[in-house]
């Protein structure tokens, strides 16, 4: 029996002595992590924004097996809230499509959840009205044509059947009810809430694809209610995308148990704990960053190798040789040689031990 077949469903419970603690330590970090950001001012926060929004949609669509271009969707996120990166990608729509979807979530957490935004975020998912080549059912609720929704893995004749979803008939219901409890305030802590809205819309499981990233959108979007604050400083998708395993081990067996949910808050409150410590990697890289151009406040550099330099900081893949540093700054084999050996010259580049056609550059430490 599913907890969706239940007598008691939705009614969940679980026990607060057990989550006491560790909600209060997520409480705990939340606060300082928001006084922190607070405290870097509106560049830096900006560029902290940027590193975690990107981060959260690369790795929500990676969950789902979908790996996304970075630099468009850096771009897309940057371009939407107005910070100046340089040159920008082009993204296609089904990047632009989850962008959109996160930064409503996140930047107009207070607004109320209605089926209509629900079928705009499916929508923004799969401009083509495909998933994987098959034709699916886009913005609006699924209708079961080919069977019952179920999550499936293993191979042909050993399939493992993780969970199978409430049947169509019930959706127009049990969704009412869902964003019904979502939009009204009541008495629970709202970290509780996002942990339970993210497993109560996941078991719904209410369109033919994108329940998954909708449902960590949902999340998001009750956290930054938490918080009171559309500031994005840790990514809890980066994290289960860390811990994608137990993700779904909690999950299933969650979905497979009784109405009682304490296991999974408990687990959707660590891993929360854990995406929060990983958030000060991503303010030490703001910093760091912030360091290296105040090093290089008094230097002459050209909008190419800013743009460059930006890269590496950024956490460039790879070696930087002088052919790639041409694709990024979009000229010519001489100029990206010209550029490079400028910046060696000035000491802010050095040369890689290889030679030759392996030729490569690195970032001097001393303004690394």
């Amino acid at each position: 029996m599913y907890i969706h077949q239940r007598e008691e469903w939705p009614r969940f419970h679980w026990s607060l002595d057990r989550l006491t603690e560790p909600l209060a330590s997520v409480r705990h970090k939340q606060g300082r992590l928001i006084g922190h950001m607070e405290a870097l001012g509106f560049n830096l926060r900006q560029e902290a924004l940027l590193q975690t929004l990107t981060t959260d949609v690369l790795k929500s669509s990676e969950i789902e097996g979908e790996l996304l271009n970075v630099d468009q969707v850096r771009s897309s996120i940057a371009r939407r809230l107005g910070i100046d990166i340089g040159a920008l990608k082009p993204a296609d729509r089904g990047v632009e499509g989850i962008v959109e979807m996160m930064l409503d979530a996140t930047r107009r957490y207070n607004e109320t959840l209605t089926a209509d935004r629900l079928f705009a975020w499916h929508a923004s998912l799969f401009p083509t009205g495909l998933s994987a080549m098959t034709k699916i059912n886009v913005g609006k609720w699924r209708d079961d044509s080919t069977g019952p929704m179920q999550v499936i893995s293993g191979p042909i004749g050993k399939e493992h059947l993780h969970f199978e979803a409430p049947p169509a008939a019930q959706l127009a219901e049990e969704t009412h009810a869902f964003l019904d409890w979502f939009n009204t305030a009541a008495p629970i802590d709202l970290v509780l809430k996002a942990g339970l809205a993210h497993l109560w819309f996941v078991t719904i499981h209410p369109f033919d694809d994108g329940n998954g990233r909708i449902a960590r959108a949902i999340a998001d979007m009750a956290l930054a209610r938490s918080e009171n604050s559309s500031l994005r400083c840790y990514s809890m998708s980066a994290q289960i995308r860390h811990e994608r395993s137990a993700y779904y081990d909690i999950l299933e067996s969650t979905q497979k148990g009784a109405i009682d949910v304490t296991p999974w808050l408990d687990w959707f409150l660590g891993c929360l704990d854990r995406a929060i410590d990983g958030a000060q990697i991503t303010l030490s890289a703001v910093l760091a960053k912030a360091r290296f151009w105040e090093a290089l406040s008094r230097v002459t550099i050209n909008d190419r190798q800013r743009l460059v330099l930006n890269r590496i900081v950024d956490g460039f893949e790879g070696k930087l040789t002088s052919s790639k540093y041409a694709k990024l700054a979009k000229c010519s084999q001489d100029t990206a040689n010209r550029d490079i050996l400028s910046l060696v010259e000035r000491g802010i580049l050095i040369r890689n031990p290889e030679g030759g056609r392996s030729t490569s550059y690195a970032l001097a430490h001393f303004v690394s």
